[in-house]
């Protein structure tokens, strides 16, 4: 359900902590809500990403530094973060976190009875062809972990915030069960809500569904998903009302059914909303070093919609983008509403894919692999929302995110990196080794011919 008690804030000094934190949506997010945070990312070139944004960031493997280093975390942290890899569960992956859902979700079970962490990591053994898989996990465990933290006093954190592909909704649904039902071993418990929402509801100019889980510590208050601030986009309204106007609107779009999912119809129900906002709300006027894209223009993604293999969605700059994953940078523009005509440009920048983000522009992507960068992080916008309802605070204000960012110097983005790797130019021996980031090959077989016909 989404919040309509008033706000109330719950926590003096909220300091988030964001595993898995890529190249720093939730921490921007945070960033425009002053509040602190400290983001976990084992990526290289998310790190140098984030360094160059100036944000607090530990260059390490999340499961490792739970092991080895999470008496160093500091203690004030009170919100718990996180969106674990997804690719293993995504509709666009090869599926291996998908077979293994089921018996992911057992292990929820076990760690909240007080299994030890060395039964579970034996376990999780078995999805070696795909470590991702277990990841998942990995926010339960940091809460876990907590309580047995003599650094913190054994204190439990009053906030988690969780988003994932919504592949992943059962398993929230079973953190939700353990949370609130059986809580962790030492006893504390938590009120939780979750659900799926669409991030184009929340100011994002870009269809996007994300499972939610939002949960407070019991005697915090029981907490509220966000409350929707535009309207959904659906498919089918767009194209009436496009005809009606007499726009033109290009025939793929009619097959595009991203977005008129249950929860799309179910939320927008209430039309006292702001309309979506478009491609061209976002990336028509010059803004920083963006020159703007005044023209109309089609876009045509470059993987199929809604999981059909084969078909290409394409849309004009008067609707929001398809989600951006990190194949933005094959998304091909045309001119003009014609896809015959292709200017120099063809392909959104790495700073207009970011803002189709949300992100603000400018925002200093560095190191390689910069568009999976984009299409992996958390729209900020969408964050602040999720933020503002978990600590109760009021609707974000995300025209702060219009504005350019300001890149950290080369003596702040030393100081990052000396606390982050720890050596101001470089890598060290602590940081996760290059090799151990490359993906694991898939898994889908091959179809032969005769499997075709």
């Amino acid at each position: 359900m989404t919040s309509t008690a008033p706000y109330q804030h719950i926590l003096d000094r909220p300091f988030v902590l964001d595993l898995f934190a890529g190249p720093g949506g939730l921490d921007v997010a945070a960033h425009a809500l002053d509040i602190p945070s400290l983001g976990i990312e084992w990526d290289k070139s998310a790190c140098l990403t984030r360094y160059a944004a100036g944000l607090d960031t530990l260059h390490a493997d999340v499961s490792a530094f739970r092991r080895e280093s999470f008496e160093s975390l500091p203690p004030e942290i009170n919100v718990l973060a996180g969106g674990p890899p997804c690719q293993t569960y995504s509709v666009a992956g090869h599926g291996a976190g998908r077979a293994a859902l089921d018996e992911v979700t057992r292990y929820i079970d076990e760690l909240v009875a007080g299994a030890s962490d060395e039964k579970i990591d034996a376990e999780l053994a078995r999805f070696s062809d795909d470590p991702r898989t277990g990841l998942i996990l990995e926010p339960l465990r940091y809460a876990i972990r907590a309580t047995r933290s003599p650094n913190r006093d054994n204190r439990p954190y009053d906030v988690i915030v969780l988003e994932q592909v919504p592949t992943v909704a059962p398993v929230w649904t079973r953190y939700a069960e353990a949370l609130r039902d059986k809580g962790l071993p030492d006893g504390t418990k938590y009120e939780v809500t979750f659900d799926v929402l669409a991030t184009e509801m929340y100011g994002v100019p870009q269809t996007r569904s994300r499972a939610v889980l939002i949960a407070r510590r019991v005697g915090l208050g029981r907490p509220s998903l966000p409350s929707a601030t535009h309207r959904a986009y659906v498919p089918k309204e767009w194209n009436r009302r496009a005809a009606s106007t007499g726009a033109e609107v290009h025939q793929a779009s009619l097959d595009d059914a991203d977005g008129s999912t249950p929860e799309r119809r179910r939320q927008d129900a209430d039309g006292h909303r702001e309309p979506w906002r478009s491609m061209a709300d976002v990336l028509r006027e010059p803004v920083g070093t963006h020159p703007g894209r005044p023209a109309p223009f089609l876009v045509r993604s470059n993987y199929g919609s809604s999981g059909v293999p084969g078909r290409r969605g394409v849309r004009t700059d008067q609707q929001p983008a398809a989600t951006v994953t990190g194949r933005i940078s094959r998304f091909v523009v045309f001119e003009h509403l014609n896809e015959k005509v292709v200017h120099e440009g063809a392909r959104f920048s790495m700073n207009e894919a970011g803002m189709l983000q949300s992100f603000p522009p400018d925002y200093p992507w560095s190191g390689t692999a910069q568009a999976q960068q984009v299409g992996n992080a958390v729209p900020p916008a969408f964050g602040m929302h999720l933020l503002c309802a978990a600590l109760g605070l009021p609707v974000p204000d995300t025209e702060a995110l219009r504005r350019p960012w300001s890149a950290a110097t080369e003596e702040q983005r030393a100081k990052l990196r000396s606390h982050g790797c720890g050596d101001p130019d470089a890598c060290t021996d602590r940081c996760p080794r290059a090799q151990d980031q490359v993906p694991p090959p898939s898994s889908r077989p091959r179809r032969t011919a005769s499997a075709k016909q």
